[in-house]
């Protein structure tokens, strides 16, 4: 059977927006249902349209809720369990029954122009509805984009079907952007808005590393490797503890990569920023003195009431584990969640090097003020890779052993 030169275009449009055809039809229901209201009925009337667009048939019907005689308020779509039944007389109170209506086929040029705007609007929400649906499942993964506009501090990313915004808490310290230029970002959260849902995305946030790294191992996407904890400071350094759920597997050999190659893949990605791959261990003493690598500590003291760690260094590895401006130890103490202090060696609590202060590991949205962007419909970065590991040295390492030494507990590895 051919198709109607309506359905044709019924489809087209379906196609052209990602839609359901079965969605387009509902609308054209409910514009010739507000034009017919608009010519032929009153605004108080509740007026259902069935169109089939094979034969261009239509029909009307007018739809009343039943009610208690006592309980009617609005004549108009409101009607008694008595006439209901000489409708339906199936009928039962709560329900709602059609009586139908005469077929007019003509509509004056307001009616029209009511249907016009019914169709507008209907399909719009209908595509904010399923583009919000899309990118909220995609809420927490890496996708692919070009930056499409810089306005101030504030970077839109298009994503294909829609444009997302990059805020400053979420771009890579002193890292350039261009108009043009592919990145990856991570969806941090999607939120509905008047104008459309609004997509925020983040270079910056931890769990941009955790998806590079689940790009390039395997391990890890197959789950038997597991980043435990990861700490971030962007474009500075990022620490991340991982683990083996699989005997034999080496999960900081597996994250570095054959002649680090798959770290490697990472930090081409951002720039500057250094990786620490640490081994993680449910021994808080173990967490901590792997944690505070490559400095190796002479004693860790617990305090699991105040969540507080007492770490003693040698005068030669002070410098090493508190590292450039404390980032080091401040890192470790993010990536542990516990409160450090670092002790010279023989000093007091009272004469502690450095104090931290246990925060969270999980980054935040910032609530910001931001341009109100619509939905839309993608050259390489100029990033150099920069394979580096240890805090306070600043050296770069090339193998993977060399990498391994470095981020390597202080103790013998776990499996």
């Amino acid at each position: 059977m051919a198709t109607s030169p309506l359905m044709a275009a019924i489809n087209q449009i379906a196609d052209e927006k990602g839609l359901d055809t079965a969605i387009i039809l509902e609308t054209i229901e409910a514009a010739l249902a507000a034009a017919y209201r608009k010519d032929y009925g009153t605004p108080d009337q509740v007026i259902r349209a069935e169109f089939d667009p094979e034969t261009l048939d239509t029909k009307m019907f007018e739809v009343f809720s039943i009610v208690e005689d006592a309980l009617i308020e609005e004549p108009a779509h409101q009607i008694t369990l008595l006439e209901a039944r000489k409708v339906r007389k199936s009928a039962e109170i709560g329900e709602e029954v059609e009586r139908p209506l005469p077929v007019h086929a003509d509509f004056g040029r307001i009616a029209a122009q009511t249907a016009k705007q019914v169709i507008i609007q209907r399909l719009r929400e209908a595509e904010r509805e399923m583009l919000y649906a899309e990118f909220k499942e995609k809420e927490n993964t890496l996708v692919n984009g070009n930056i499409q506009q810089i306005e101030g501090d504030i970077v839109i990313v298009n994503l294909g079907k829609i444009n997302a915004l990059m805020l400053p808490t979420g771009q890579i310290k002193n890292e350039r952007y261009y108009i043009g230029q592919r990145i990856k970002v991570y969806i941090q959260g999607v939120e509905e808005t008047a104008k459309g849902p609004k997509v925020i995305v983040s270079r910056a946030d931890t769990g941009f590393i955790k998806a590079l790294f689940a790009l390039e191992v395997p391990e890890i996407a197959s789950e038997v490797v597991e980043i435990v904890a990861i700490a971030r400071e962007a474009g500075g350094r990022t620490k991340m503890a991982v683990t083996a759920h699989q005997e034999g597997i080496d999960p900081v050999g597996s994250c570095v990569g054959q002649r680090g190659s798959r770290v490697q893949a990472v930090l081409a990605e951002i720039g500057d920023e250094k990786i620490d791959i640490i081994l993680h261990s449910t021994d808080p003493e173990r967490f901590i003195a792997n944690a505070l690598a490559p400095a190796k500590p002479l004693s860790i003291k617990i305090d699991e009431e105040t969540h507080r760690a007492t770490v003693e260094i040698e005068e030669e590895q002070l410098s090493l584990s508190i590292g450039r401006g404390g980032q080091n130890v401040r890192l470790a103490s993010k990536l542990t969640g516990y409160s450090i202090d670092i002790l010279r060696e023989g000093q007091t609590d009272e004469e502690a090097e450095v104090k931290t202060e246990a925060t969270p590991v999980a980054d935040e949205i910032v609530a910001e003020t931001a341009p109100e962007i619509e939905t839309a419909t993608e050259s390489e970065p100029e990033i150099e890779a920069d394979t580096e590991t240890a805090p306070a040295t600043e050296t770069e390492t090339e193998t993977t052993s060399e990498v391994t030494d470095v981020t390597e507990a202080p103790e013998s590895r776990e499996s």
